[in-house]
């Protein structure tokens, strides 16, 4: 058996045969994948699916089921928020960071309306309800959250805030599986004629022009023609650790991760051709600290005593900014009024307890007055109302005054830090991929997480991005193939 590769492509003069033909090749089968087929199919061609799992799921399936949707959706306005689409689209450029892709920040700002409906029209169910307060995501059936920064500095001040998180009606967690399994019949019924156990091992080209694959299926190797286009819906490359090393090499201070079959082969396709890989650098992480909510009233330090991010916005956010301190561990301070023993599965322990800041500070070894002085400075602020240091916000800033006082440890090895890659190949609003001069790759497209999208900046993530981009970006990038 021949030997084909993903990092490089097969010229079509060395296929021996074809075993498939079809207009719109889709690789993977998760959201995306989905997505992809059903907009090619409706836009009148004949699709095929590949994906190398036993079904359909991916990283899509692993999730909430949550989607990043503003600009004014009915359970917005139900819920009495003035949502409008340039605030919303001015927070989705400030949550990408200097990472922000605009055009697709912009072009997703002003049709997520219109997408949001087509995600109903296509039998995604959603009660229409607002659950105030901080959640990871719903354990019953609600579907409006808050699932970023919005409320937080500096967001706040300069995109009006509002709760855009849309959660598919699904009691307890792990909505991710129906929704996939919704946009799954809605591919099939469509026509897409769909391959499982079929693994993508190289793209094949028509000089520069992609125009098919190899994909091993029953270990031999299997020719697929697709005469108006190739789409890669792979996921990213939590996976390959050889990857991480080279791109990202700061996610193995963590040690879980999250994915299905994440190992970079899209990305690693795309380059092949000359596609380029951007923001490979970046990736999100969270130790699920918001569980309880009320530990957000609590004071972040690293293990110098210093205070490093204001602790009302997104668990991610604080939990990537944690990840830059130094000494593998960071500490969570909190007075007993604020107190709540954390979940089991987030790893956390108590470090430190006391009946002053003094006592706490020395419990941890730290040097006099260094914590001390930290929690002094912010219990002074707090009760004026105010954090001139981080800009924490009413009503969530208020002094840890009331003994004793508790320091858990979050132990970037040890606790529940999961996390994936964000980093892809850079590809244009109709999702075809893009080489390092800006030009588009004939016959090749890519969206979700193989592709650098809306949640392109770590530290900027917000719950439901990842959602709302593999199926918005999917869904063009399947479209854009079909009228190649």
């Amino acid at each position: 058996m021949t030997e084909y590769s993903q990092y490089r492509p097969l010229p079509v003069g060395e296929v021996p045969h074809w075993d498939f033909e079809t207009d719109v090749a889709v690789i993977g089968f998760g959201a995306t994948g989905a997505c992809a087929a059903i907009e090619a199919a409706q836009a009148g061609a004949r699709v095929m699916l590949f994906e190398r799992s036993s079904g359909s799921g991916g990283a899509s399936a692993l999730s909430g089921g949550e989607i990043y949707v503003g600009g004014g959706t009915d359970a917005q306005k139900a819920a009495g928020f003035d949502d409008t689409v340039e605030a919303f689209t001015k927070y989705l450029k400030l949550a990408g960071g200097p990472c922000a892709d605009e055009a697709k920040c912009e072009i997703y700002g002003r049709e997520a309306l219109n997408h949001y409906q087509w995600l109903k029209d296509q039998g995604v169910p959603y009660r229409g309800n607002f659950l105030p307060g901080k959640h990871i995501e719903p354990t019953d059936d609600s579907t409006l959250i808050w699932s970023g920064s919005e409320a937080a500095a500096p967001f706040c001040h300069e995109a009006k805030p509002a709760p855009r998180g849309h959660v598919i009606q699904h009691m307890g967690w792990g909505g991710g599986r129906p929704l996939v399994d919704i946009l799954e019949a809605r591919a099939r019924a469509l026509g897409t004629e769909i391959h499982i156990d079929a693994r993508a091992v190289a793209l094949i080209v028509d000089g520069t022009r992609v125009c098919g694959a190899v994909v091993r299926i029953d270990n031999q190797d299997r020719f697929v023609r697709a005469d108006k286009g190739v789409v890669l819906a792979t996921g990213g490359f939590v996976f390959n650790d050889a990857m991480r090393a080279k791109y990202c090499p700061d996610t193995f201070k963590v040690n879980s991760p999250i994915g299905d079959k994440d190992d970079g082969v899209g990305i690693e396709l795309g380059v092949s051709v000359g596609g380029d890989a951007i923001h490979m650098d970046q990736f999100f992480t969270t130790c699920p600290w918001t569980m309880p909510e009320s530990h957000a009233y609590g004071v972040f330090v690293n293990v110098h005593g210093q205070r490093f991010i204001n602790e009302d916005c997104y668990h991610g956010r604080v939990s990537r900014c944690a990840l830059d301190q130094p000494g593998g561990k960071v500490y969570l301070l909190l007075d007993v009024a604020n107190f709540v023993q954390p979940l089991d599965l987030a790893g956390i322990t108590i470090a430190g307890t006391g009946e002053t800041w003094e006592e706490v500070e020395a419990e941890l070894e730290m040097p006099q007055g260094t914590l001390s002085a930290t929690m002094a400075f912010y219990n002074e602020h707090a009760r004026d109302g105010r954090d001139p240091l981080f800009d924490k916000q009413l009503p969530i800033l208020k002094p840890l005054d009331q003994s004793p006082f508790i320091a858990l440890e979050l132990n970037f090895e040890t606790s529940y830090f999961s996390f994936f890659t964000l980093g892809g190949l850079k590809t244009t609003t109709d999702g075809e991929v893009l080489d390092r001069s800006g030009k588009a790759i004939a016959g090749l497209f890519a969206a979700g997480r193989c592709t650098s999208g809306l949640p392109a900046w770590g530290h900027g993530y917000s719950s439901g991005l990842s959602l709302a981009d593999c199926t918005f970006f999917g869904r063009r990038a399947g479209r854009k193939a079909a009228l190649a």
